[in-house]
Parts: structure tokens; sequence; C-alpha cells
């Protein structure tokens, strides 16, 4: 699943900063790793040049080689820019007294919410929201989305598992 639970026993004796009792990182899928991107694109690149080895030495050739290398650099530039959003992360961390979801946008400034726990109120659309099975949480004036990157059963799991948590955490 693209997310992690991480839980803390205690308090840090080092620090004065109070630390959550659980926190969950989200992430978005990622279909090519990086590792794969090179290879991806050496056999994009073979096969754009396959059709074109019957018109070598000819005139062809240099009308065709211009549009074959824009869409490799225009497949290069758009595979840069999907990892480029896929550095999206959602932070959710539950305290005994606070919740606060931290979403860290590659190309905008990072968004926080925070609420009482005992306000929050979790809830799951399963049709009418932007995806199935919409995640949101209520609290504090205001509703916010969280994992709408995920698919609608890990969004379901993931509501089963926060409420899960914020119920360990509040007692």
């Amino acid at each position: 699943m693209p997310y992690e639970w991480e839980h803390f026993d205690g308090p840090d004796k080092t620090s004065r900063a109070p630390i959550p009792v659980a926190r969950v990182t989200l992430w978005p899928h990622r279909s090519l790793p990086r590792r794969d991107f090179a290879r991806f694109i050496l056999i994009t690149f073979a096969m754009f040049m396959l059709p074109t080895l019957a018109l070598l030495g000819t005139m062809a050739l240099w009308g065709l080689l211009p549009f074959l290398m824009g869409a490799l650099a225009l497949t290069w530039y758009l595979l840069e820019r999907s990892y480029k959003d896929g550095e999206l992360t959602e932070t959710l961390s539950i305290w005994s007294d606070r919740v606060e979801l931290v979403r860290n946008n590659p190309r905008a400034t990072e968004q926080r919410w925070d609420a009482n726990p005992h306000w929050v109120r979790i809830e799951v659309l399963k049709t009418g929201g932007p995806v199935d099975h919409y995640l949101t949480m209520k609290g504090n004036g205001r509703t916010v989305e969280i994992g709408a990157f995920l698919s609608p059963e890990e969004r379901v799991t993931l509501s089963r598992e926060i409420g899960l948590e914020m119920a360990k955490a509040g007692t």
C-alpha cells in the first residue's frame, strides 16, 4: 500500500516537542520505478528508430527525424513531470489532544489542518465525491480530503485504520 504507519511508545526524552501516538504518511503509487525509466526511454527510442531504418540515406529521414525526437523528448518531459507530481505526500499525525494533517505539494505551498480528535469525524462518501469512496475528515470548522490519490479499497482501509488509531490515542 502506498502509505506507512509509525507508532511511538512514549515521550522522547531528548526533545521538548510532544511526539504523536501514531503517524501515517501517504504517497501516490508509482507505476514506473525510477530504475526502469532509462530502460523505457531506450526501448521507446529503439521502437521509434526501427521503422526509419528503411529511410536511411533518403531525405525523408531528415523530415521525420525532428518529429520522432520531439515525441521522445516530450515523453521524457512528461515522465519527469509525473515523477515530480509523485513527490506529493500527506502526513497525518495523531496525538491524544490533537490531529494534524500536512500536505506537501511539489509545486505549491505546504497545507496544514489540525483539530481536536474528539470533534473530528471521518467520512467516506461511496458516491457523490470526486472519486469513489472519497475520504474526508471534518473538524475545526473545515472539511479536508485525505488520500484522494489512493485506490477506493485503500481509502476504505485507511479510514478504518485512522478511526482505530484515534480511538487508541483517546484512551
